[in-house]
Formats: C-alpha cells, structure tokens, sequence
C-alpha cells in the first residue's frame, strides 16, 4: 500500500527510468511500444525546448501529445519505433514541412534526427546482451 502511494507521487519521467531500468537489470529488449512511449516521454520532458509545428511554436507536452494522437491515428502503419519516428513524429501530414525543436540558446534540429539518436540511446544497451 505504502509503495502505490508513493509510486502516485513519481513523475512519469521517473516510472518510464525505472521500467527501463527493470527491464535491461533483466536484459529483455524492450518491445517497440515501449521504445515509442520512451521517445514519447522524453519529448513530453524536455526542458527549454520549443517544437515548432508547421510554422507554430508548441511546448514539449503540446508536442508529445500531438505525436500521440498521431501515434494512434497511423498505429496501423506503424509497426517500429523508427517507423514511429518516421511516420508520426517527423513532419506534418498536411504541409510536409519538417516538425523542428528549437533549444534554449536559438538552436534548431529537425526532430526525426534528434529522436533518432534518442532511439539509439535506448537500443544500445541491446546490443550488449
């Protein structure tokens, strides 16, 4: 009881570290949904980031519910977590037009990149089981 009162009180940030933990402790690789609520987490927590949507600002939770939804709305063409990072999570289906996150500072990356290398981040440690 002690400890579903306190796991209420974690962000989830913190719980989606801790099932990534449990799960290499394990050495299981994560499932393609789990790598995708991963990136999608990780959006969701950036710090002084901006996304920049089809010519509009958005903030980190903005985006990550936007990649979501659309998640949700392609999931039957999505089947990897790259395909996620491709279809989803990449460029506006309407415009074309790359989605952008811009950092504190004024630096600007295309967001396919970025979460392509977050990706690789949580792949690595498969590699080494």
């Amino acid at each position: 009881m002690l400890l579903m009162l306190q796991m209420r009180r974690l962000s989830p940030f913190i719980i989606v570290v801790l099932v990534l933990l449990s799960t290499s402790a394990r050495a299981e690789p994560l499932t393609e949904t789990q790598k995708i609520e991963a990136l999608i987490q990780h959006v969701n927590d950036l710090k002084d980031a901006t996304f920049i949507r089809n010519g509009k600002e958005h903030t980190p939770p903005d985006a990550a519910k936007h990649m979501r939804d659309k998640w949700q709305w392609k999931k039957s063409e999505i089947k990897t977590a790259a395909d996620f990072i491709t279809i989803a999570a990449s460029k506006s289906s309407m415009s074309g037009k790359p989605y952008l996150i811009r950092f504190k500072g004024g630096k600007e990356v295309q967001s396919a990149m970025y979460l392509r290398a977050q990706l690789k981040k949580l792949e690595e440690p498969e590699k080494d089981v």
